[in-house]
């Protein structure tokens, strides 16, 4: 097969080329350049030459051909200007999951197969494997990597069947430590090289950071909320049916400033997410403040102090029918249905028992276990097992 794969200049994708060339195919190596301001990086050295130049060296060392495209326009288009106007209304988005879906399954995919590719591959820790049906189609399944501490199917979770038909994960049944060792032994440039820590777009910059060149910073105020504010001591209602249980777990408190006391300032909600404890200057508290709400209208953060604030802990989230996305189609639910599964809304995060509900105007998640710091704009996947199963946009 002829096979393109995505030479990020990292260790992942360089030894994902050298296995598909070990496998006997024909591989090209194609570079993604995603961004061209350097202004908002931490190093002096715009990070994607640098890049770029570690992936032309491995490209070289395996003897395949490689080429630059430039992708800047479309990034910015797609995953920037969405991921701020998502910012400025109080919303949490992933750029990652973006950046899979409209970027590298999809331009990247489509930039590919007219290049005569079969199929194109990254250096993601995830696999993909196919049964048939009863009817002779072919069902995809994207799977967790076999590396726990470095699977990335949550990163994945917005690909469709078509998207995964096209898809390959060379080192996917591997391990961290297994991927250096290959690289280390046929001398690849990245095999020491650490693991990207900044946007998945820009490279060494972190997210504050970059927030905070791109959007108008404005003051506001820091409220308070106490644990025993009368917003958490309500009575449970009873509720009519199990929709309206799950629509009442779900729904966000509306603070007002008057519920609790103003205790500091910051310089714009925009800059700040739910459940963040850091940067926000506050003292005198036994334990940290963390961000149970903002107030993107008025300019507000509302804070409760513990990991345990009431405030910051839900049993359900709800996903707008829009935002839901099944990568088994074969298996989505329908209206009334209810499905068991796990589940998480953070890449990092533990996978979590949960109950899905499919409603005719909503989905919900029921968690067995209060979460903490859900936040709209995140994306929720699920998994059966292995396999991820599909995601949506907490609302």
């Amino acid at each position: 097969m002829k096979i393109v794969v995505g030479l990020s200049g990292g260790v992942d994708s360089s030894v994902a080329a050298y296995l598909l060339q070990q496998q006997g195919h024909e591989v090209v190596a194609l570079f993604m350049r995603n961004w061209n301001d350097a202004s908002v990086t931490l190093e002096d050295e715009c990070p994607w030459i640098e890049d770029s130049n570690d992936a032309l060296m491995v490209a070289q060392k395996l003897g395949i051909p490689f080429q630059v495209i430039d992708m800047s326009d479309l990034y910015k288009e797609r995953i920037v200007d969405y991921m701020f106007d998502e910012y400025q209304k109080g919303r949490t988005p992933n750029p990652d999951v973006l950046c899979n879906r409209e970027v590298k399954f999809d331009v990247f995919l489509k930039t590919a197969l007219s290049l005569g590719a079969d199929k194109v591959a990254t250096g993601h820790y995830a696999r993909v494997d196919s049964t048939f049906d009863e009817n002779g189609k072919e069902v995809f399944h994207l799977l967790a990597g076999k590396d726990n501490n470095k699977d990335q199917s949550y990163f994945l979770c917005q690909l469709s069947q078509e998207q995964l038909s096209k898809a390959l994960f060379p080192i996917g049944e591997l391990t961290k430590p297994q991927v250096r060792e290959i690289a280390k032994e046929i001398g690849l440039v990245t095999a020491d090289k650490k693991d990207s820590q900044g946007l998945c777009f820009i490279g060494k910059v972190s997210l504050p950071q970059f927030l905070q060149q791109q959007l108008v910073a404005k003051e506001g105020e820091i409220v308070e909320i106490f644990k025993d504010s009368p917003l958490f001591t309500q009575e449970k209602p009873q509720f009519s049916s199990k929709q309206e249980e799950l629509e009442f777990l779900s729904q966000k408190i509306n603070y007002k400033k008057s519920d609790g006391k103003v205790i500091g300032k910051h310089q714009g909600a925009q800059f700040f997410t739910i459940g963040q404890s850091k940067g926000l200057g506050i003292g005198g508290h036994k334990e940290s403040c963390f961000i149970i709400s903002r107030d993107m209208e008025n300019n507000i953060l509302f804070v409760g102090e513990g990991h345990q604030f009431p405030g910051l802990l839900k049993k359900a989230l709800k996903i707008d029918n829009s935002e839901l996305h099944w990568v088994r189609k074969d298996l989505q639910l329908k209206n009334g249905e209810s499905m068991e599964a796990m589940a998480r809304f953070r890449y990092r995060q533990p996978l979590q028992k949960a109950t899905l509900y499919q409603f005719e105007d909503a989905f919900y998640i029921e968690f067995e276990e209060l979460q903490s710091a859900i936040a709209e704009g995140q994306f929720v996947a699920w998994y059966n097992g292995e396999e991820l199963l599909g995601s949506g946009v907490i609302s």
